[in-house]
């Protein structure tokens, strides 16, 4: 299976990695993937491939600030100097649109996993939910409240760094925070797996684990307060499948509470297809975890569902 990375113009200026795994056999549909804060798409390699064994094309692609996407504007931990956030969605959809003209009248699926999930839900709904379905796997879209004690934090540390300098004090609070979790815990990583050698793959990767600089981290509070915009939601069709999962030891989510609260806004939202994954003893990255093969076999069997009812 060829995932031979290529380069995309968007109208942002940004010239955006794109990877594309081909369907084998008839293809089915198409599934766009969003990548998570400080990884990179190069990372979705073996589901990617999973999902084009089962008929799909898979194309996963590096948000600014990214991986091997540049932008006159993002440097690595930096989304944009301005408009970050609407920048993250303007790329999206310039990646949703070449993907629409390579591979004509196929469904499309958005997924999107923790910080892909936060800019999934807001490119659906820059489209008006004009997908034919939308996965948010281990995102955290409940912040409430506690977006405005962030952007505090945030305020307060860019009076002494500039913004496109790395975040410490959100370092801290969150990397470092979930990492102190385990008590037993071998790396300070071991919140994102119980497989011992997905850790140390993100380790030791170069394009993964950086710190997120403080416009990143304002950007992305941006981002995940228009993912709970009530009325963005509302105007999204209500029948638009939605798929969520969740691991009950993830920190990021709140072990799976912000998740089900989620669950709970889109019911209320009167979404009428809202189905959810949720593994007890998940940690962060369900496609990196113990048991990531029944994940990806799920995921495609939804996936079968999805594109059926659109074919």
């Amino acid at each position: 299976m060829s995932f031979t990375p290529e380069t995309l113009e968007s109208p942002t200026r940004a010239k955006v990695r794109l990877r594309i795994a081909e369907a084998q056999g008839r293809a089915r549909g198409v599934i766009q993937i969003h990548h998570g804060l400080a990884e990179h798409s190069g990372r979705y390699q073996r589901f990617a491939a999973y999902l084009s064994a089962r008929g799909f094309h898979a194309a996963a692609f590096d948000h600014r600030g990214h991986g091997e996407t540049t932008a006159p504007d993002a440097p690595r931990g930096v989304f944009a100097s301005r408009d970050g956030w609407s920048r993250v969605v303007a790329d999206a959809r310039a990646v949703e649109d070449h993907l629409r003209d390579r591979f004509e009248n196929l469904p499309l699926i958005l997924f999107g996993h923790s910080m892909g999930g936060v800019s999934a839900m807001t490119h659906a709904m820059a489209r008006k939910g004009a997908v034919d379905g939308l996965a948010i796997w281990n995102a955290n879209l409940a912040m409430g409240s506690r977006a405005g004690l962030i952007r505090a934090v945030l305020a307060l540390e860019s009076l002494f760094k500039k913004p496109a300098s790395p975040s410490t004090w959100m370092e801290a609070l969150t990397f470092k925070a979930w990492g102190r979790k385990f008590k037993d815990a071998r790396t300070e990583f071991d919140w994102l797996s119980r497989l011992p050698g997905e850790v140390d793959a993100y380790i030791a990767d170069p394009l993964a684990g950086w710190p997120a600089s403080i416009s990143m981290w304002r950007d992305l509070v941006e981002g995940t307060q228009r993912s709970e915009d009530e009325e963005a939601l509302r105007l999204m069709p209500a029948d638009l499948p939605i798929h969520l999962a969740a691991g009950g030891q993830d920190p990021v989510v709140d072990n799976g509470a912000a998740v089900k609260t989620l669950a709970s806004r889109l019911h209320a939202a009167r979404f009428t297809d809202v189905t959810m994954r949720f593994d007890p003893q998940g940690r962060h990255e369900t496609l990196h975890d113990l048991g990531y093969e029944q994940a990806m076999s799920d995921f495609a069997d939804w996936t079968d569902r999805v594109c059926g009812r659109a074919g």
